[in-house]
Formats: C-alpha cells, sequence, structure tokens
C-alpha cells in the first residue's frame, strides 16, 4: 500500500512541476467552465465547482438527452468508475464498493425499497433530471449510513419557468416511453409538473437454458414541485413523487440440478413528500427546516411448478425532520450545522410475521466548516454523530483539501470516514427458501432464540462454531482516501486523476451457523445468520482525459484500476493455509499472484465517447464500454477467489445515438444501443441484445414574462 500511494503521489508532483513550468497564454475555456458550475451534494448546499475539495462528476441534461439514455441506469453505466450490478435489480458499484454502499437521493433526499441491499435505479426516469451529482469516498459526514462508498443526487428541473414538453420513443422489445412536463408561475406559486410512462416486452435469457422470457415491464412515474415565497426572506417548497411498477415474472431457479421454472408477477409502489421552510435571516445566515417522508411498498406472488405458491411481501417506511443552518460567518469562514430525526419502519413476510412492524429510530448532529484562506487554498472539515436505537452509534468525521498549485493545475485530497449501518435484513430476517434446498437465513436479533429453540426440540443436527459468536452487529465503517489533480495542460484539453484506498472493517458477512434435520436418515438443511466478521479493501485510480479536437468534434476516455482483498484471505494465503489445484486436479498450496480479490468486481473498466455537433442543430455520437472479467464463483472450493475459480467474461459494449434539433423546439433522435449484440445468458441474463430505437421531442418556452 505505501509503494501504492508513494508512487502515486510522486507522479503527481511530476504532473505539478510540468504544469507550473508550462508557460500559457490563455485560461483553458474547460476551466472558466468548471468554476463556474454549481454544484449542491458536496457540501449540504451550493458552492462553485472550484471550491469543492472532493472528487465531484457532473452529468448534464444535455448529455443524458444526447445519450438517448431513458432510465437513470443507462447514463450512470457509461461513467468512469461505476458500475452496474445485475442482482436484485440494478445497483451502482462506486470504487469497488457494492451498491448497498452507495446512498442514491433525488434532490438531496435518499430513497427506500432495497432488496439485498440492492436500489434498483431502473425505477428512476430521467425525463425531468436538470443534472446528476456524483460524490466519491466516504460521505457519512454529511449524509449518515448508505453514503459510505460515495452519494449520486439526482437534481430535477424546478426552474417554474413557462414552458412545457412532450416526448415519445419507441425500440426494439416494443420499449415504449412517453414524457409531458409543464411548468408555470400563477402569481406567486411556482408550479412543475412531471409525468412519465415507460413500458417494455424486455426479455431474460434463463442460466442453463437457451429459452428468453418475455419479461413485460410497465413503469409510471408522477413527480410535482411547487415554490411560494412566503415573504421576502421566507420560502416554501414542497415536493411529491409517485412511482409504479409491474413486472411479469418468469424465473427459472436450479434446485439439486432440476431446473424449478416458476411464473408471476411483482408490483412496487414508491412515493416521497417533500415539504420545506427556507428563511433567510440576514445577508450571512439562512435556515431551511425539511421534513421527508417515503414509503416503498413491494409484493410479488410466483406460481412455482410442483411446488406451493411464493408471496414475498414488504413496506418500508422512512420518516425523517431536520433543520440546516448555513453561517458565513466571515468571506473566508462558512460553517453549516444541523439535527435531524429519523423513523423507520418495516413489514415483510420475510421478517417473522407480516403484521409484526420492525422500527428503528435514530438522531443525527452534524457540522462542517469551510475555510478559504487564500484564493488558492479551500479547507473543509465535518463531523456527523448518529445515535440509532438498534445499533452503536457512529462517528463519522472527514477533512478535505483543495489547493490550486497553478492556474491550470489543482491537487484535491481527503479523508473521511463512513459508516453502513445493520439494515432490517441482517437485523430481522426470518426466511426458508423452500424453492432452493430449503436453506434458512435469521437475523442477529432473533437468530440465537430460534435455533436455541429448535435445538430444545431436536430439530438440530449440528451447531456450527458460528453459532456461538452471534451477537449485536457494529456498523460497518470504511475509512477512505482520495488523493488526485485535474491539469489543463493547454485550452482543448483537460485530465483528471483520482487515487483512493478504501478499508473496510466489521464488514457483515452471512455465515452457516447450524445444520438442521430434515428427515431421519441424515439429511440436514442449512441454517445462516449475519457476522462483523471481515476486514477487507478497494484500492485503484481512475483517470479521465477530455480533448476538444475543434468545435464540432469533442473526445472523452476514462478508465479505472481496481484492486480489492479481504485482509483475512490474504493473511491465510501468506502463512501457506490455502490450497487449490493444478491443472491434474491434485492439491497444492496457492500463490499470493493467483489470488483475485473480492467477487462480482472487474480489475480494468473502460470508455471512449466520441461526439460530433454542428452549430446547426444535428449531432451524433458513439460511446465504447469495456469491463475485464470478474469472479463468480469458488470452483475449487477453497473459500475464496482465484485464478482457477469460475468467471464471468469481459466484454466490450458499443452504444451509437443520433439527432437533429430544430429551432421551434422540435428534436428527433435515432440510436442503438449494444451494437455487436453481446450477450450472456450465464451471467448477464438481463443484458438485452442490440436494441434499436427513434424518438421525438417537443419544447415550448415563453421568451417573455407573464404580465
Amino acid at each position: 500500500m505505501k509503494t501504492f500511494l508513494c508512487r502515486a503521489i510522486l507522479g503527481m508532483l511530476l504532473m505539478q512541476a510540468t504544469s507550473i513550468c508550462m508557460a500559457q497564454d490563455s485560461i483553458p475555456s474547460f476551466l472558466k467552465k468548471d468554476l463556474q458550475e454549481v454544484v449542491v451534494t458536496a457540501n449540504r448546499g451550493e458552492r462553485k465547482l472550484g471550491n469543492v475539495a472532493v472528487p465531484v462528476t457532473i452529468i448534464d441534461k444535455k448529455t443524458i438527452e444526447r445519450a438517448g439514455s431513458l432510465r437513470l441506469k443507462d447514463i450512470l453505466q457509461e461513467q468512469t468508475g461505476l458500475f452496474i450490478t445485475a442482482g436484485f435489480g440494478a445497483g451502482v458499484q462506486m470504487q469497488g464498493l457494492s451498491s448497498s454502499y452507495t446512498m442514491i437521493m433525488i434532490d438531496g433526499e435518499p430513497l427506500v425499497g432495497r432488496t439485498a441491499g440492492t436500489l434498483d435505479i431502473n425505477r428512476i426516469t430521467v425525463g425531468n433530471i436538470k443534472k446528476i451529482e456524483i460524490i466519491k469516498g466516504p460521505s457519512s459526514s454529511l449524509y449518515g449510513s448508505e453514503a459510505l462508498a460515495g452519494v449520486i443526487n439526482i437534481i430535477t428541473d424546478k426552474s417554474y419557468q413557462q414552458k412545457w414538453n412532450a416526448g415519445l420513443r419507441y425500440g426494439t422489445y416494443n420499449t415504449t416511453d412517453a414524457n409531458v412536463g409543464y411548468s408555470d408561475r400563477i402569481g406567486k406559486l411556482g408550479i412543475s409538473i412531471h409525468s412519465n410512462a415507460y413500458y417494455t416486452d424486455g426479455y431474460s435469457v434463463r442460466p442453463n437454458t437457451v429459452d428468453r422470457a418475455k419479461l413485460p415491464i410497465l413503469r409510471l412515474t408522477q413527480q410535482m414541485n411547487f415554490q411560494y415565497p412566503i415573504s421576502a426572506k421566507t420560502q416554501a417548497t414542497l415536493g411529491l413523487r409517485y412511482n409504479f411498477e409491474q413486472i411479469k415474472n418468469e424465473l427459472g431457479v436450479e434446485n439439486n440440478g432440476a431446473l424449478v421454472v416458476s411464473k408471476g408477477r411483482e408490483q412496487n409502489h414508491d412515493w416521497n413528500l417533500t415539504p420545506t421552510i427556507l428563511h433567510q435571516f440576514n445577508d450571512r445566515v439562512k435556515t431551511a427546516v425539511r421534513v421527508y417522508a417515503t414509503s416503498f411498498t413491494g409484493e410479488q406472488t410466483l406460481d412455482v411448478v410442483n411446488e406451493k405458491d411464493y408471496r414475498d411481501y414488504q413496506r418500508h417506511r422512512f420518516f425523517r425532520v431536520e433543520d440546516q443552518t448555513d453561517w458565513k460567518v466571515a468571506s473566508t469562514l462558512h460553517v453549516t450545522a444541523g439535527l435531524g430525526y429519523t423513523k423507520e419502519s418495516l413489514n415483510s413476510t420475510r421478517y417473522d410475521d407480516v403484521e409484526n412492524e420492525k422500527t428503528n429510530n435514530a438522531w443525527y448532529g452534524f457540522t462542517q466548516v469551510e475555510y478559504t484562506p487564500t484564493d488558492w487554498l479551500t479547507v473543509v472539515g465535518g463531523l456527523r454523530y448518529d445515535g440509532n436505537q438498534l445499533y452503536a452509534s457512529a462517528f463519522s468525521p472527514k477533512l478535505a483539501v483543495r489547493a490550486s498549485v497553478s492556474e491550470k493545475f489543482i491537487l484535491n485530497a481527503s479523508i473521511g470516514r463512513g459508516f453502513k449501518a445493520p439494515d432490517f435484513r441482517t437485523l430481522y430476517l426470518n426466511f426458508t427458501n423452500t424453492a432452493a434446498g430449503g436453506y434458512s437465513v435469521y437475523g442477529t436479533i432473533d437468530a440465537v432464540r430460534i435455533i436455541s429453540e429448535l435445538n430444545r426440540l431436536g430439530q438440530i443436527a449440528q451447531l456450527e462454531d458460528d453459532f456461538y459468536r452471534l451477537s449485536d452487529l457494529q456498523p460497518e465503517t470504511s475509512t477512505g482516501i482520495n488523493l488526485g489533480f485535474t491539469w489543463y495542460p493547454a485550452n482543448p484539453v483537460k485530465w483528471t486523476v483520482n487515487v483512493f484506498r478504501n478499508d473496510i472493517e466489521n464488514l457483515i458477512d452471512s455465515r452457516l451457523v447450524a445444520l438442521r434435520k430434515v428427515d431421519n436418515n441424515g439429511a440436514t438443511s442449512q441454517i445462516f445468520s449475519y457476522l462483523n466478521v471481515a476486514n477487507a479493501y478497494t484500492q485503484g485510480v481512475e483517470t479521465e482525459l477530455n480533448y476538444q479536437l475543434n468545435q464540432h468534434i469533442s473526445i472523452q476516455g476514462g478508465y479505472q484500476l481496481l484492486l480489492s482483498a479481504d485482509k483475512d484471505e490474504l493473511s491465510r494465503i501468506s502463512a501457506g493455509k490455502v490450497y487449490t489445484r493444478d491443472e491434474n486436479g491434485f492439491s497444492r498450496l496457492m500463490k499470493r499472484s493467483e489470488y483475485i480479490g473480492l467477487p462480482n468486481r472487474s480489475r480494468h473498466m473502460a470508455n471512449l465517447k466520441v461526439q460530433y455537433e454542428q452549430e446547426g442543430g444535428f449531432f451524433a455520437n458513439v460511446r465504447v464500454l469495456y469491463r475485464s472479467k470478474w469472479a463468480i464463483g469458488d470452483r475449487d472450493g477453497n473459500g475464496m477467489y482465484n485464478d482457477q475459480d469460475e468467471f464471468g467474461q469481459g466484454f466490450p459494449l458499443v452504444n451509437f445515438s443520433t439527432g437533429k434539433s430544430f429551432s421551434k423546439g422540435w428534436r428527433v433522435q435515432a440510436g442503438c444501443d449494444n451494437i455487436f449484440g453481446y450477450e450472456d445468458a450465464m451471467y448477464l441474463p438481463n443484458m438485452p441484445g442490440r436494441s434499436f430505437y427513434i424518438g421525438v421531442n417537443y419544447q415550448y418556452v415563453q421568451s417573455n414574462k407573464r404580465k
């Protein structure tokens, strides 16, 4: 690790020296744009990007439109350092940390309704998105749990300018997407309304078969925002969002060599309500009182062939009230502080009894100090405390520095501590899967009681060593370090580099704790629960290069190198306690060089985007994405992932889009995603093949203010 960081720091110092020595005649256009860009998420308030000290990626509305994106997944999968996972919906893996560690927000408020830790970003339409802000690295000092890896904040359009727009797109698999939006001011009241309807036949390739199963999906989204100035210094806003999703399921689960097929449907409802009062005391002090209420209800019913019908239901509700005050103490000192209270509840068929509501209450406080002693230096320090009803309290500190070493070379460094609270699943799960071997999983709150009672009744065949280690779960924590630079070597060139390291402690893992008797012939089924057992790390480097070739053509390339490991596994390998098999199937000691690290992570990911644009409104772009192989299964049975195990093979994706904008508000667009038709039935069953689409949009904007 020391060698890794030393090389990175040395490289950046060399680049710094080079940039200082180079004489340039003008400030790069990239630099002018970046310094003026406003960022909200990094500091919980509006700041110019030139004053932000943490790694930030901004995706604007134009980029989303030109890529032909429909759902949030479409645009995020094309960003450097982000990988979209496929289990239990589309999740976002950031800096090698799983999707359960990434907070997804709309207008600064978190979404709920995760399955196995994954929040499916296919639920989110991009039709009314103004921009997307991506903050990489621990952000728990501002946002608490689930922000251990970072934050993705979807900021919707709330300009309240008099305008309306409509769009329709049709493509392969009968994929249809329709948008209607309207905004205006009626007296003092600002109104913004957006509606989206999405339908697709879709398809999924069931593993171990050649059949394509249609998976019709219907999604309806309605979002409304209101703004009203109560007085010259006080403003009220209200946000409302409702999303409905219906999915036709046809699933195949392999059980003891037989493929068990089930058919049914899934319905999901989620809504968000966000009233806010903002009061400006004077030029230096303002405060905002926010109330946020959200609910996610999901139900899946399946007709299982030769088995009992299956029903899975959950209702997750989240309520929060918070006050945040911003105080500009001096021109060089800005303080943000806040207090809040949250209440969560969940009902689920997987958690004991659907009528037995699980609850959790917490209160928190946070503060952040931003100090700018000179024009070229910004220092940010933050601290948050979360007091929780169900698990140990957590402190989340952070320190970040931004230094403009020269006019064209900017250095960023940050270190922070993030945490991920034990969720309802790890605390309360009470689930037996009769369709896949009859195994059971119990959350830690009830595991000892349930298993002890089964043992008293003579239904336990064996208690494993990990049963005696069951105890109250601690929050997972991560210490994240980010060190990088942005360099503008010439007017049309921008180069960014970020070196990162995340050390994760108290990683929550499922472990076999007991074997249950199935019959009198010695057959058993497994019982699992959860423990704080592992310490792991992810580290690597991300880099992006932007080049404006001329006034019509721009080129952008990105790359991530990712290394990961379970520290306990590394210790066992070094101690000579881990074996694998040679090409003849004989056991031998495993070498350190054969170790892969954590599963479902690719060592190399890259992208290349070429954009062509004419002044007359014509545009075309090509986006090439690449992901290297990733570990899937432990083939040699040594309990870790190495060269002899099972992998998903690396693959490229090529997407193309073209269109033309007209002067009277019309835009037509066509494209093809996955041009070369890459498919992987085993490891990427939900990746569509080659997909064509065509669409038309219209927008009317009132040029003059209404009298």
